[in-house]
């Protein structure tokens, strides 16, 4: 009795440890999820940059309600627009110095700076140069702000055009995701 008892036991051990073993392996690792039958490797820089704004752009136009047609013959070049003066309008980073991307290499060409970026690179480098007298921070302080106000101008005319064509629904939306004001 004693023994049938013990084997009943290491036979329910046995199952209950193939069972659990079993699940443990049906389960796959982050990487081999993302991308079944691939190398399990991540993209890296612009590639993934490029993937993060394209999910970014479509949940977007999910939340616009917008088809594929009306998003990138109407709506999505017109947000463009307006997301890119406000990146300039920022000086293109937020108070730090842009980094190189993660790849590149050392001479890798940058995307052109605007009016603005370059207004707040020689303010930036004034700065950082404990000789640069008053008088010359006062001009480029005065070349930034009035770049700024010309971006401004752009931006508050891209605003109006992207207005135009927008439900009140979808206005809301901009409104709350910070595109529009």
């Amino acid at each position: 009795m004693l023994r049938r008892g013990m084997v009943l036991m290491l036979a329910c051990a046995g199952v209950i440890g193939g069972l659990w073993l079993a699940q443990g392996l049906s389960q796959q690792g982050p990487r081999e999820r993302a991308r079944p039958g691939a190398e399990a490797r991540q993209p890296r820089g612009r590639q993934r940059t490029a993937e993060a704004q394209r999910r970014r752009d479509e949940r977007m136009r999910e939340q616009l309600g917008a088809t594929e047609a009306e998003w990138t013959k109407v709506l999505k070049p017109r947000i463009d627009k307006v997301q890119t003066l406000q990146r300039q309008m920022r000086g293109g980073f937020r108070g730090r110095r842009p980094r190189r991307a993660e790849g590149a290499a050392e001479g890798a060409a940058r995307p052109e700076q605007s009016d603005v970026e370059k207004k707040t690179a020689a303010l930036r480098n004034l700065l950082d140069d404990e000789a640069s007298g008053a008088a010359a921070i006062k001009a480029a302080l005065g070349a930034l702000r009035k770049a700024r106000e010309k971006t401004q101008k752009e931006l508050d005319a891209a605003r109006k055009k992207l207005q135009e064509v927008v439900t009140v629904r979808q206005e809301a939306q901009l409104v709350l995701t910070g595109v529009l004001d």
